[in-house]
């Protein structure tokens, strides 16, 4: 009866009180559905909304998108972080019109196959789109039945996964399978949030455990804690006297893969300018060119899930080309944001102000 009455009163809610406006909301195409759900995987709703929108004005249709020039896809998508995303979204657009003939392929098992589909993603397509009886289950689904039934099970172990993915599938309206897994996932982001939710006008008050007990501050549990790890990037930008810099695309099984880049000097920590300009890697850099250096950057630091990142860019100017650079490219300055950077790097290319002007 406590599963029927919550189901009830969740749908309930979505009818008359669900007020939570997107742009892909109630869409029944599983190209925008798939390109909605990959956008918005580790990005926040807010964010994510205008790269959609600028998604589907440069690729109205998934044959768009596949014959796109990956460099294009890519740029569009910078700011995103997480490329491996956008490396999946152009491999499955592809995919779908080589092997599906552009159709997008409507049974779960199919879309599921899809390259970066995983089981919330392939049920959230399934149901919207096709209306077929798969639960989702996210960040938001898991809150709430943590704290609607009392559950100090970890979310982030594999019985945990398995618990909650089995709860999700006995609560779900296989008749309406697409108007419950939209109810579910609005009610955890605007009533059930994992700060302050909305307890006192809460439609699943009386029902809820956490809510009765005072859990709720304490559910969901999560069983392992993230060890970060420390990177210090060094990044020299070196112009020739015709106003180009050397740049290359990243490679590897790293972060920003197919992403530019400078020239890189990477270490575990942090080094002061002084120590770089002396080092063994500038020695073998430059040989005996002198340097020229103009600019010396401030700190600059962004937060991964599981890495830190800080470093500093440092300007030189090249009296002649570096034979040890023959693998780079060397682009004009003013065309740089022609190419897909991190965020790191662009929040340098828009504020370079120096904390150091030494030309």
């Amino acid at each position: 009866m406590k599963k029927v009455n919550f189901t009830s009163c969740l749908l309930k809610w979505h009818k008359t009180e669900n007020t939570r406006l997107m742009p892909w909301k109630g869409e029944k195409d599983p190209y925008r559905i798939w390109l909605s759900e990959v956008i918005l995987q580790q990005t926040r709703v807010e964010q994510g909304r205008a790269y959609y929108e600028r998604f589907l004005e440069a690729f109205p249709t998934i044959r768009d998108l596949a014959r796109a020039p990956e460099q294009k896809v890519f740029k569009l998508w910078e700011g995103l972080g997480y490329y491996s995303r956008c490396r999946n979204l152009i491999a499955t657009a592809q995919k779908i019109v080589s092997d599906h003939e552009g159709i997008f392929p409507s049974t779960y098992k199919e879309i599921r196959e899809l390259k970066g589909v995983g089981p919330y993603t392939a049920a959230a397509i399934a149901s919207f789109a096709f209306n077929l009886p798969y639960a989702v289950v996210d960040g938001n689904v898991v809150r709430v039945l943590s704290r609607y039934f009392g559950l100090f099970t970890p979310i982030d172990t594999s019985s945990g996964k398995k618990a909650y993915a089995e709860l999700a599938d006995s609560l779900l309206d296989r008749e309406q399978a697409g108007n419950y897994n939209q109810a579910i996932m609005d009610f955890g982001a605007v009533v059930c949030k994992p700060q302050n939710p909305l307890c006192p006008t809460c439609i699943q008050r009386a029902g809820c455990q956490a809510y009765q007990e005072g859990w709720v501050a304490q559910l969901p549990v999560k069983e392992k804690s993230i060890q970060k790890k420390k990177r210090w990037l060094t990044y020299f930008i070196l112009e020739t006297p015709e106003e180009k810099v050397y740049i290359r695309q990243r490679t590897g099984k790293d972060i920003w893969e197919d992403l530019f880049e400078f020239v890189l000097w990477e270490t575990d920590k942090e080094v002061y300018s002084e120590e770089i300009l002396q080092s063994d890697f500038v020695r073998r850099l430059f040989g005996r060119q002198p340097l020229a250096v103009r600019y010396i950057s401030r700190v600059y630091r962004q937060e991964l899930s599981h890495q830190t990142i800080r470093g500093q860019f440092i300007t030189i100017r090249l009296e002649k080309p570096l034979p040890a650079l023959a693998d780079y490219l060397l682009v004009d300055k003013e065309n740089l944001e022609e190419y897909a950077f991190p965020k790191f790097i662009n929040a340098w290319l828009q504020d370079p102000t120096p904390v150091q002007n030494l030309f």
